[in-house]
């Protein structure tokens, strides 16, 4: 099983264990709202191929040895911007649709973070899909629970960051998690606002839209309801 130079990118939502309430509707609403969020996370990531979702993450892909790879971290801090504000755009839907209960009125609480790495990757096929395995893999996941005290921002490892040290923004500032099993690895994380300079304000939802989110909401909150499908589990 060899491997290969790959780009590793996971869009993470946060306050996602929070936001699932106990009330049927609440959780069924909730978890049709949350699929809508990373959909449209998925659907922003041109370049990248989409591994799997994992409850409330997305964990994509892109082999670094069929672009330039000068461009991989520049790439990936242009991608988080435009992944950020399709998150945004779809949650503002969310918000603004005509359902009064908490997994709709609450979906504001939303946040999204990303976490970034290039490593030596090997794919498995295990049960007739495909998996990405590796120490690099283990390590972006482990990642995700770290010291960073913001809570939109793009964590890069070092490694990646070496690729193309001057696309690292100025604002980036150190970080040097201990991670289990790996040890102390050196990385670097920006706020996404430094990022973003547009101040665009998402357009305001027609009353047509309104509506159409809301029997979106019901209407695929409804296999949760009933008891016909789960909610997907978090890490």
């Amino acid at each position: 099983m060899g491997t290969e130079r790959t780009a590793l990118l996971i869009a993470d939502i946060g306050g996602y264990t929070e936001y699932m309430g106990s009330h049927r509707m609440t959780l069924a609403h909730a978890e049709v709202n949350t699929a809508r969020m990373l959909e449209s996370i998925v659907r922003a990531a041109s370049g990248f191929e989409l591994v799997e979702i994992e409850g409330d993450a997305a964990f994509l892909s892109r082999r670094a040895v069929t672009r330039d790879p000068d461009t991989i971290l520049a790439d990936i801090l242009q991608l988080a911007v435009v992944m950020h504000r399709a998150f945004h755009l779809e949650r503002e839907y969310v918000v603004q649709n005509l359902c009064p209960c908490g997994g709709c009125r609450q979906a504001r609480n939303l946040t999204l973070k990303f976490v970034a790495h290039v490593g030596d990757v090997a794919t498995q096929r295990v049960g007739g899909r495909s998996k990405l395995v590796g120490i690099d893999v283990i390590l972006v996941h482990r990642l995700l629970k770290n010291s960073v005290g913001i809570p939109e921002y793009v964590l890069l490892t070092d490694e990646l960051c070496r690729s193309d040290a001057a696309s690292l923004p100025e604002s980036a500032n150190e970080l040097a998690p201990d991670l289990e099993g790996i040890g102390i690895v050196r990385a670097y994380f920006v706020d996404v606002a430094d990022l973003d300079h547009v101040d665009a304000v998402p357009p305001a939802p027609t009353l047509r839209s309104r509506l159409g989110s809301t029997f979106s909401a019901v209407g695929r909150g409804l296999p949760y309801m009933l008891g016909a499908r789960k909610p997907r589990r978090t890490r």
